[in-house]
């Protein structure tokens, strides 16, 4: 048999899964969190494998793969790196399709003979017809198939992929994402890219038709010539992510060091991802922002004039400086919509000339008739209301997690993106004191559950639309 035999389809659903390595009672590491994750998805064949006992997490643990009696797909392996090679040839003989090295000191360790191990374990991956994910990375989360690595993510699946050389940043873009509302098709972390890398998982991801939006965290590629007309046409199809690890010279020799990557300057690559027409981001935080606007900031806004309400002049200023900086614009508004706007709401206090700021912008009712004026100006093209800037607004008070606010909100959000296809964005800033953090875990749960675009700073908010935009108006699809 030969690499081709398995595809990448059959790496994403697996019947059966063995965790090689597997944590005795009482000791947490990776292969535990593996097979907790398995559990808690109800993942239906799951086997630890490990000599030294007979039970693991309720389940029964074999002493090798030869003595599992089921069909095994795929293998998690978390052992010493020296016993790579005898596990290989016991996955040749069981069947195995693909096989996953949690385990590090590989080439990453920058040994010569440590290289040459990853080249023998290629060698028998070929000839026994299965594939290698890694070694060290966290391997594949794959929720339609309930397939896990980590815990603590969404069960349930979605429309983005990510691919990530980056173990560290598998785990957390979908656990930061989730309660924003984030789900994912498929999530593999790659590390060393020893068999599977970037250029295979891009080529397969633009055609996957779970998957209509890509994220990437890179570090460095093995080859560079065929990654960028991978990346082109990825991006032709899709929107895609990127977010560029090893940056710095200390970050490069921290990138070799981690993945065993050879990256390349910051200006080729920024190069090469306005060639292939990418949305290039600066971090993790990032990526999860600009995420949050592909997928939620609909219908996506035809230019940049934004409209800012809130309550408070210090927020409003502040807000108004760091959406500027980002790019985008603060028309003023128009005589007429300034009229119509203090018919309604009241004028001590109050700032009407975009950032719209008064006193009562923290009841559903003034805010509900703000969105409606405000998005029938020509001149704006996106709404951004931000809560929890200001002490009007202060979280903690038990206000704005109610239905009484919350629904009216929701249903006047609505309202606006049917009516006139311009979307409304939520900045929203979480509390750091205790009593306001489950107010605003409710209203953020409710608000994305409406398919709103929650960001949790002012700046974050505008960065990430002024990304979408720019992306959007220069590249139009």
């Amino acid at each position: 048999m030969n690499q081709t035999a398995v595809s990448l389809d059959d790496l994403f659903s697996p019947r059966g899964v063995a965790v090689v390595g597997a944590s005795g009672p009482g000791k947490l590491g990776f292969s535990t969190i593996v097979l907790q994750g398995l559990k808690d998805a109800d993942f239906p064949a799951i086997y630890p494998v490990n000599p030294k006992y007979g039970e693991v997490l309720g389940l029964r643990c074999y002493p090798d793969l030869a003595s599992i009696p089921g069909v095994v797909d795929h293998v998690v392996v978390n052992i010493p790196a020296e016993s790579a090679l005898a596990l290989l040839d016991e996955c040749a003989a069981k069947g195995v399709r693909s096989v996953h090295f949690f385990t590090a000191g590989f080439a990453e360790s920058g040994f010569a003979e440590r290289a040459e191990l990853e080249r023998e374990m290629l060698q028998k991956a070929r000839a026994g017809g299965f594939r290698i994910i890694g070694p060290n990375c966290l391997g594949l989360y794959v929720p339609k198939s309930r397939l896990m690595n980590t815990l603590g993510v969404p069960l349930e699946p979605g429309s983005i992929a990510f691919i990530s050389q980056s173990g560290g940043h598998a785990h957390n873009l979908p656990a930061d994402g989730g309660p924003r509302g984030l789900r994912f098709s498929k999530v593999v972390s790659y590390g060393n890219a020893l068999d599977v890398d970037e250029n295979e998982l891009l080529a397969y991801l633009s055609q996957d038709s779970e998957t209509d939006i890509i994220a990437i965290y890179i570090e460095g590629v093995r080859d560079g010539r065929r990654f960028l007309p991978v990346l082109r046409e990825a991006a032709a199809r899709k929107p895609v992510v990127v977010y560029k690890g090893g940056r710095t010279e200390a970050g490069k020799r921290a990138a070799f060091g981690h993945t065993a990557s050879l990256t390349s300057s910051v200006a080729i690559f920024e190069g090469l991802c306005r060639q292939a027409k990418t949305i290039r981001v600066e971090s993790l935080e990032e990526m999860v922002d600009v995420l949050v606007a592909l997928r939620f900031a609909r219908p996506s806004p035809r230019g940049r004039g934004v409209a800012l309400a809130g309550a408070g002049g210090g927020p409003s200023v502040l807000a108004s400086d760091e959406i500027e900086d980002a790019g985008l614009d603060l028309p003023r508004l128009s005589a007429e919509v300034q009229t119509e706007l203090m018919k309604h709401l009241p004028v001590a206090g109050s700032g009407f000339n975009n950032p719209l700021d008064t006193p009562n912008l923290a009841t559903s009712g003034a805010i509900a008739t703000a969105l409606r004026i405000l998005s029938r100006a020509p001149e704006i093209d996106m709404i951004l209301y931000h809560l929890g800037f200001h002490p009007i607004s202060r979280w903690g008070l038990g206000r704005f997690s109610t239905a009484a606010f919350l629904e009216p909100l929701i249903a006047s959000i609505a309202e606006v993106r049917e009516a006139t296809g311009k979307p409304v964005l939520m900045a929203l800033r979480p509390p750091l004191e205790p009593e306001g953090v489950k107010e605003f875990l409710a209203a953020q749960a409710a608000l994305v559950e409406a398919g709103t675009p929650v960001f949790h700073s002012l700046g974050a908010a505008a960065r990430a639309m002024s990304r979408l935009v720019r992306w959007a108006t220069a590249w139009p699809s």
